[in-house]
């Protein structure tokens, strides 16, 4: 079993720059295709950004292309989701997620592919 742990969120200005950390237990994810998911208040439940198992190859959702960055350090078994250019609307919950298999889901926009959930950390940007 696979638990994910999300740091690093809070209170910015827009503008700002924020790196969100997620610390899997239970086992080594390095292997494992990771990615990140956001849901604001009131909201569908939406996809940020995904990353192979090695890095070479991420995908973004559209409203943070250019702005975040999806990363991860395998022998330290973390991966980082840094934000930058920050904007009100980036306001939410964002949660970690990982899938077993070392590729990107096909499917990957989708939350039900994802096989392991993070509790999700607190991303507030004030105007």
């Amino acid at each position: 079993q696979v638990q994910l742990v999300e740091s690093g969120g809070g209170l910015v200005q827009a503008g700002d720059s924020l790196r969100l950390s997620c610390a899997p237990s239970g086992r080594t994810v390095s292997t494992y295709a990771m990615g990140w998911f956001r849901q604001a208040p009131g909201k569908e439940r939406e996809f940020v950004a995904a990353m192979r198992w090695s890095g070479s190859r991420t995908v973004y959702g559209d409203s943070v292309r250019g702005r975040f960055t999806i990363s991860r350090d395998n022998a330290k078994n973390t991966v980082y989701l840094q934000m930058n250019s920050l904007k009100p609307e980036d306001t939410a919950v964002y949660y970690c997620v990982a899938d077993r298999d070392a590729a990107i889901p096909i499917n990957y926009g989708l939350r039900f592919i994802w096989d392991y959930w993070g509790q999700g950390t607190q991303v507030t940007v004030s105007s």
